[in-house]
Parts: structure tokens; C-alpha cells; sequence
């Protein structure tokens, strides 16, 4: 007998699983759930927490899916963390440190979100696997998990282990064609062994993270400093395909006259779209107001943002520069056209991102509590 079963993922792969007997079926799930590490950054690897925490990135993963179910901008939070943590003092959780002085106290960060998310995972982890996953592997695999629209294999797999069970004994196998295909974000592997950094400065904050009001050459200069192409730029550049943003961020590219009446100043937007901010987010409007980064697909991590550039619709000066810019805007328009590409390198310029600074062995340490170093 043979069963197919379509599962949603970044990629079409088909897998042929045969279960003469339920406790074979039980030791494949095993083995297919066991995977080789494999360096790739000093001491960070594939599969690093495979002996000391094996489940590790699938309770960050859940925590995930049930943080975005109640709570459907937590995907764009948790980007928005990882960004920056990793570009100020790199991908340390350098972030997540509360205090008078540190960066999450600065004013540049005091909208980021996801905290609450990240927490969760570490509480799990320390009942499972104590003083082992650190907060700064806890804040990449949440990030990369947040683009992705699939629900854990493992879930999938336990219920076709009961199919086998409800099996009559005279059945002599089973075969399961499993099939993914693409659907949401694209899911891939990333190296963990991250460790936690100690020192997070406020001082440090504003000088290396994006404004909003960024001109390109501005943009260039920062990325380079992180070790980022100029692909890396406009890939990246692309988490603004979900999340919100508040009315304060964008609000450099209207005027407001004597009669608190708000005129577009900035040519490169759309009219239309123009108009629309400018209802959503008026003269006076209160700072918690907030309008979703892409007024099209808001909740689906895709490419539509690069299509929303083109039709002059990118909700930060910051991203209308990509489209204006002859160095950026034939890459725009690749990713406009063809939403594969941009997954391809939106998996190659993540790994770069979340390699930024990395703290390995010594260098760090493994947080008991997020908010607090040890």
C-alpha cells in the first residue's frame, strides 16, 4: 500500500519511506531525523546541539509557530532583532541585555519586539537542556524559522507512524512518497555554537545600524563594514516584505503645511500609495500607530516587496534607493521577476548575516537568562 502525503517547504524533494512493521517505521523516523555535523564558521557547525540538546532547534521552531499564530508580526520582530543584534557587536544577544546603557536601551531600539518569543525558547531549553543553547543561537534560528510558513516534519511523521500502527498485521508494508514543495519563506539549515556576548553599549548602537533615511552610499558603507556585498544589501533588504513599521520612520517623505495638512515631498513615491500613508498615518497620529511594510502580501514572507519597488511603493527612503540606484535596481527587478532567485540568495546572504561577529568557545559565554549575563 502507499500513501502520499504533500508537505510544504522551501524545496520539491521525493522521499519513498517503506514500513513492513510499526517499529520499523518508528527507527526510519529516527534515522531520518539524524543528520551529520558539519563545520562551517570556526566552532560553529550543522547540527551543532545533535548530542548535547538534539532538540533544540525544533522547540525554538515551535515556539515560533505558536508566538505568530496568536501574534502575526512576530515574524517581522524576530528579523528585526536578529538585525539588530547582529550588526551592532555581532550576533552575540548582545541585544537582548537589559539595563541603563545597553543597546536595547537606546532609543533606536526601543520599538524592537520578539523578546518575549526568545525568552520563552530559553526558559524551555534550560528545563531540557541547561546552561547548553545560547541566546544568540536562540535569535538566529528564530529569525530563520519566522519566514517559514511549514509546520515541523516531526508532527507529520508521528502521524503516519500512527497510520502504521492502525495497520492490520497481514499488511506487509507501506510506502510513503512525501513531497515538499515550496510554500512562505525557504527553509534551510544554519550552523549554531554561537556564544552569548557580555558587553552591550547603548553608544554602540546608532552608528551601526540603518536608518530608514539612508542614501545608498550610506547603506553601501555599512554592509561592507559588516563584511556584506552589495547583493547581501538588496537581498536582505528584502525581510521588509513583512512586518510594520511605525507612521515616525517614513514620515521624512511628506511635509506638514500651517494647517497640519501632510503634501508628499518625496518624488520617487507613488501618488496613490502616498495618499494611502497619509490617511493611515496623519498629522498628530499617535507613536504606537503603525502600517505594514508591504501594503500587499503583508504576512507572507515573498517578492513582493521588490515588485512593490518597482511600482515606486518601498515605504522607506531607504528602499526606494534600491530601484533608483543603477548598481542595485537590475537586481530588484530579478527578484521582482522571479521569486526562486531571491529565495537562493535570501539562504546565501542569511548565513552571512548570521555570521557577523559570531563569539565562539572562550569568547563568550552561554546565558542562563537573556536578559542578564551570568
Amino acid at each position: 500500500m502507499q500513501f502520499m502525503l504533500t508537505i510544504r517547504a522551501s524545496m520539491e524533494i521525493k522521499i519513498t519511506v517503506s514500513c513492513p512493521t510499526p517499529n520499523r517505521c518508528t527507527l526510519l523516523i529516527l534515522v531520518l531525523f539524524s543528520f551529520a555535523a558539519s563545520p562551517l564558521h570556526a566552532s560553529l557547525s550543522i547540527n551543532f546541539y545533535a548530542s548535547s540538546c538534539p532538540t533544540a532547534e525544533l522547540i525554538v521552531s515551535n515556539m515560533v509557530r505558536s508566538a505568530s499564530s496568536s501574534d502575526p508580526t512576530i515574524p517581522g520582530k524576530l528579523l528585526r532583532l536578529l538585525f539588530h543584534d547582529c550588526f551592532v557587536e555581532g550576533c552575540d544577544a548582545s541585544v537582548l541585555l537589559q539595563g541603563n546603557g545597553t543597546e536595547r536601551s537606546d532609543p533606536a531600539n526601543t520599538s524592537l519586539g520578539g523578546f518575549s518569543v526568545i525568552d520563552s525558547a530559553k526558559r524551555v531549553l534550560e528545563i531540557f537542556c541547561p546552561e547548553t543553547v545560547s541566546c544568540a543561537d536562540i535569535v538566529a534560528l528564530a529569525a530563520r524559522d519566522a519566514v517559514v510558513t511549514v509546520n515541523s516534519l516531526i508532527f507529520i511523521f508521528i502521524l503516519l507512524c500512527h497510520i502504521c500502527l492502525q495497520m492490520k498485521s497481514s499488511v506487509e508494508g507501506l510506502n510513503i512518497v512525501v513531497v515538499f514543495e515550496q510554500a512562505g519563506g525557504p527553509a534551510f539549515e544554519i550552523p549554531t555554537g554561537r556564544r552569548d556576548g557580555r558587553i552591550s553599549d547603548a553608544a554602540n548602537v546608532r552608528s551601526n545600524i540603518v536608518d530608514t533615511s539612508f542614501t545608498m552610499i550610506e547603506m553601501i558603507r555599512l554592509f561592507n563594514s559588516k563584511g556584506l556585498s552589495l547583493n547581501d544589501l538588496v537581498t536582505l533588504s528584502g525581510a521588509h516584505t513583512i512586518g510594520v513599521a511605525h507612521c515616525n520612520a517614513f514620515s521624512d517623505r511628506f511635509q506638514m503645511d500651517s494647517k497640519g495638512n501632510l503634501t508628499l515631498i518625496d518624488t520617487s513615491l507613488d501618488n496613490t500609495y502616498a495618499k494611502e500613508l497619509m490617511k493611515k498615518c496623519p498629522s498628530g497620529s499617535s507613536a504606537s500607530k503603525t502600517v505594514n511594510n508591504d501594503p500587499e502580501t503583508s504576512f507572507a514572507f515573498d517578492n513582493q516587496y521588490y515588485i512593490n519597488l518597482l511600482g515606486h511603493k518601498g515605504l522607506f527612503q531607504s528602499d526606494s534607493v534600491l530601484v533608483e540606484d543603477e548598481r542595485t535596481s537590475a537586481r530588484v527587478e530579478a527578484f521582482a521577476n522571479d521569486q526562486e532567485t531571491f529565495f537562493q540568495s535570501w539562504r546565501d546572504s542569511f548565513l552571512k548575516l548570521t555570521t557577523i561577529g559570531v563569539k565562539t568557545d572562550d569568547e563568550g559565554e552561554i546565558r542562563q537568562s537573556c536578559s542578564f549575563a551570568n
